[in-house]
């Protein structure tokens, strides 16, 4: 009977094992970070370089994963659809989590803040519109001109339909009553090299993508979304006497909905701790590209109140009906 009792004891043991002394604390293995930008982006760099910090804090790999297209909504699709675990995480710009949705929802199979969990607003960076130093057109108001007069000759590329670079040339022609020729490209590296080959007269960008080439001398900008501080000579729409700005662009860290609360406030301190750290700001100031970190709980309602504005503004200049 002793003999019995001590097997149903065992037993009892084995069965709890998995719950209590088997439980491992998260991560269990890699993480893997989707960027849903061509790779060689400021933006890409940007991702890189605060996984590497991640991947330090976490003691534990962070794979970066560049699924590009769609203006981001491809690589944010994909981590919706990923395990619930918090191995798989998002850096995402804005343009896939509230522009996409307003300038083309039908594409977009995903709700930012039901299907997507925030972890923080990581980086901050202008839009600015660029063309060849080489260009007829030495500011924006003999840009403007030079497309009445000859209109549809102008292309202007951007980082894919739906992005904010295409929301912000859309804005240009509904605020000037021009036709600048939105062009999509799989990204802001490939939009780049096509404006350096003269396949396109210019191209609306974060700065970080496009900082080296004006400091170069290769391009000239000529309107951005807000000023920074290394390229104070560049004007903002309201400056030049329109009654809106352009939208700048800021990257956030998600994650999908649902994922353990565990692994969620481990990948909130880590990410935290990796945005503020001076050396990654060091490293990624000259890029055009500020650190900003925003909490998850800032980061949902910029989330809901830039859709908001977004929304409303398509429809005051008659982008949307």
């Amino acid at each position: 009977m002793k003999r019995f009792a001590q097997r149903i004891a065992l037993a009892f043991a084995l069965i709890c094992l998995p719950a209590t002394a088997q439980a491992q604390p998260f991560p269990t293995g890699p993480i893997s970070v989707v960027i849903p930008l061509a790779p060689g982006d400021a933006a890409d760099i940007a991702a890189r370089a605060l996984g590497e910090e991640i991947s330090r804090l976490l003691k534990t790999p962070v794979l970066a994963i560049n699924r590009p297209c769609a203006g981001g909504a491809v690589g944010a699709n994909s981590v919706v659809q990923a395990r619930k675990d918090g191995h798989t995480i998002l850096f995402a710009q804005n343009g896939a989590l509230t522009f996409r949705a307003v300038l083309d929802p039908q594409s977009v199979t995903y709700d930012a803040l039901r299907d997507l969990v925030p972890l923080g607003i990581a980086s901050r960076t202008p839009s600015v519109l660029v063309v060849r130093s080489d260009a007829p057109y030495r500011n924006f108001a003999e840009l403007i001109e030079y497309s009445k007069k000859n209109p549809g000759q102008v292309r202007v590329g951007h980082p894919g339909s739906g992005s904010v670079g295409d929301f912000c040339i859309q804005l240009i022609n509904a605020l000037t009553g021009t036709e600048l020729v939105p062009v999509p490209y799989a990204g802001a590296a490939p939009a780049v090299a096509a404006l350096r080959g003269e396949h396109i007269e210019g191209v609306v960008l974060s700065l970080g993508a496009l900082s080296a080439h004006i400091k170069s001398g290769a391009f000239r900008g000529l309107v951005a979304s807000s000023r920074f501080p290394e390229f104070t000579d560049i004007p903002t729409m309201r400056e030049l006497g329109y009654r809106e700005d352009l939208f700048g662009i800021w990257f956030s860290f998600l994650a999908p909905a649902g994922i353990p609360e565990d692994a969620r406030k481990a990948l909130v301190g880590a990410i935290e701790q990796a945005v503020r750290a001076p050396a990654i700001t060091a490293r990624l100031a000259p890029l055009g590209i500020l650190q900003s970190y925003a909490a998850p709980e800032q980061t949902a309602a910029e989330i809901r109140e830039e859709f908001k504005r977004v929304s409303e503004m398509a429809r005051k200049t008659g982008l949307v009906k």
